[in-house]
């Protein structure tokens, strides 16, 4: 019987999470002179584009559980970057709202995306391929979420 499906050269996710953690590494350097995390800069990109969002809509943009996010969010509460509150309509629900200091950070972030483009354009990507990277996962990352 023959195991080629069990090597790695053969495995489709390797090379997704290998790229995935390398591209969080080159986020490294700009979210450090932010004091923040990568999974926290992703909950600011959702407030940033839609401030005042509830935990679970946040938890499910970022295809997370919510015990997940919640520890997350109670972090960022502690750096002064977001506020936490019940929603006046529906009390279950548990809104994250920016702070000043969260909101500031976005001026300071602006730039990171287009210095992280400008990197992986200096590799043997074209700008079209890594859009169409992006829409290929984005398929993917669709059918396995369900959507």
């Amino acid at each position: 019987m023959s195991y080629d499906q069990l090597k790695l050269e053969n495995q489709l996710c390797f090379p997704v999470y290998a790229a995935s953690r390398l591209i969080t590494r080159e986020y490294q350097p700009y979210l450090d002179a932010l004091e923040i995390t990568y999974p926290q800069y992703l909950v600011l990109m959702i407030l940033w584009e839609s401030d005042g969002q509830p935990v679970n809509d946040i938890a499910k943009k970022l295809i997370l559980n919510t015990n997940t996010i919640t520890p997350l969010i109670k972090r960022m509460e502690k750096q002064g970057l977001v506020t936490k509150q019940r929603s006046e309509q529906d009390e279950r629900k548990v809104i994250v709202e920016l702070t000043e200091k969260g909101e500031e950070l976005k001026e300071r972030a602006v730039l990171i995306p287009e210095r992280l483009a400008n990197h992986l354009l200096e590799g043997p990507m074209s700008v079209e391929e890594l859009i169409r990277l992006k829409e290929d996962l984005g398929k993917i990352i669709d059918h396995l979420s369900g959507k």
